[in-house]
């Protein structure tokens, strides 16, 4: 299969164009002009909001005009992650796709699929005019993957339509209905340096290969994170021999799981060589745990110059957090039906060391709101008691399942009768802007459901060819259908 082949070749010809903005979170300004000037191009009136959203109304079909409103929604911006030794600055360049298979992948970055490929669909719709549909408004919000601050700032009465269909989700045959809520929270060690005491041998430890992927949608999936697999070892060595931080790097993104991370610190000269035999143990048993899902882990030990250390106390409290601190799934959802989910969980995402300050970054996810409140304040605590300065924002709302929603019925019953098998009605363990949306449009009726994508929020991100097909003869069977 070359790229000339691929189907539907209008919605791919689109995902082609977008590859060529670059459209970092809160950097989509290309992107906005590239969809204000594509609206006015074909005479649709088009519409952006003080947040930066895009709005395009289309008029109905000939004979459809007193049809509900459809919503068709998804987000701009696009993670950006690259493998550590390719040259790409996402600011600038464009992505470079190719085919692997059925699969759509980019050369070492992630591919931009989530969510390009949705709003390749809705361009694909807007530029058409052999498709049958009542009144659309296609939405393009920006921001998604950094907090969901476009849809948090899009006011109320921007969007008219009285149903909404996001297309934003990941596995093709899901229907998705509801959605967990999240909240990030950010420790911040401040002080002064120190220089080094007398007698320490300076290494310089690190982890690389993991697989990563998405905090909430792979949080399940048994999947090593760099940042808390080097602090075990930080805190073993600490306990074991006493250890002067220098400086701990990992992970990028509060929505990744950590795939790389490097530390640097001093023990005392003579424990030199007991701690690189610990770190041959340590990286045994660590590739054990992991032996099914991390199979290219990479880990490295060498001598380095020291420097200025961590004060003692700052050293000792930050990396017993980092020991302490929840990592991964917290409790499953209770209801029988959804026993599979994960309700609660918390990524540590991020470490950054600078001069006089190391800031830590974690993520928290649930789908029961007060379980959220919970899961958050533990990690506070954590922090809290290692004296770190801890700041937490107001997060996003989890999206509640509408047991009467029409849009629903008419999503599973479209796609039975076009695939001829039942589809999968679900929740997710991950953040949809259908949550914002539900909180400032209290009675819009909405579902979500998408292509199949894979290692999203990863340099592994790849999107399965055919079931774009799938999804888009699905849109188009219900947009014909609404009634």
């Amino acid at each position: 299969m070359n790229k000339n082949e691929l189907k539907p070749a209008r919605v791919f010809e689109q995902f082609a164009r977008i590859n060529e903005i670059p459209r970092p979170s809160k950097h989509e300004e290309q992107m906005i002009e590239y969809l204000k000037e594509f609206g006015k191009a074909r005479g649709l009136e088009t519409q952006v909001d003080e947040t930066g959203n895009v709005l395009i109304r289309k008029p109905a079909t000939t004979g459809m005009e007193n049809r509900p409103t459809v919503i068709l929604q998804s987000h701009m911006d696009m993670v950006c992650e690259k493998l550590v030794d390719i040259d790409f600055d996402f600011e600038k360049d464009a992505i470079q796709t190719c085919i692997d298979g059925e699969w759509l992948t980019a050369k070492g970055t992630t591919l931009g699929a989530d969510d390009g490929i949705g709003c390749a669909i809705e361009l694909a719709i807007l530029d058409s005019d052999d498709i049958e549909h009542g009144p659309l408004e296609c939405v393009f919000t920006r921001d998604e993957e950094t907090g969901l601050t476009g849809a948090e700032g899009m006011k109320a009465g921007f969007m008219t339509g009285d149903m909404l269909i996001n297309l934003d989700s990941e596995d093709e045959g899901q229907i998705f209905v509801s959605c967990a809520g999240g909240r990030n929270t950010t420790a911040t060690f401040r002080f002064e340096r120190e220089d080094a005491p007398s007698g320490l041998f300076f290494l310089k430890v690190s982890l690389k290969g993991l697989v990563g992927g998405h905090s909430g949608d792979d949080i399940n999936k048994k999947r090593a994170n760099a940042l808390k697999t080097i602090a075990r070892f930080l805190y073993q060595t600490q306990e074991r021999y006493g250890l002067r931080l220098v400086s701990y790097n990992a992970g990028k993104l509060h929505n990744a799981i950590p795939r790389d991370g490097v530390a640097v610190f001093g023990i005392p000269t003579e424990k030199k060589e007991d701690v690189r035999a610990d770190w041959n143990i340590f990286a045994s048993q660590v590739e054990e745990e992991y032996h099914v899902t991390e199979k290219g882990m990479q880990f490295g030990m060498e001598s380095t110059d020291g420097g200025k250390v961590l004060p003692l106390e700052v050293s000792t409290k930050l990396i017993q957090a980092l020991q302490a601190v929840d990592n991964g799934v917290f409790a499953m959802c209770q209801d029988e039906e959804l026993a599979w989910l994960v309700e609660t969980s918390n990524n540590v995402a991020s470490i950054e060391t600078r001069e006089n300050e190391v800031k830590i970054v974690a993520s928290q996810r649930s789908n029961v709101m007060s379980a959220l409140d919970n899961q958050a304040a533990t990690i506070k605590a954590v922090f809290q008691l290692a004296g770190a300065e801890v700041v937490q924002g107001e997060g996003y709302p989890a999206w509640k399942m509408n047991p009467n929603s029409k849009l629903t019925a008419i999503a599973v019953e479209t796609y039975r009768k076009l695939f001829n098998k039942e589809p999968k009605v679900l929740g997710i363990h991950a953040g949809l802007e259908c949550g914002l949306f539900s909180e400032k449009y209290p009675n819009l009726d909405m579902v979500s459901f998408g292509p199949t994508l894979r290692g999203v929020h990863s340099p592994d991100e790849r999107l399965l060819i055919p079931t774009v097909q799938m999804v888009w003869d699905h849109l188009l069977a219900i947009l014909k259908e609404i009634k």
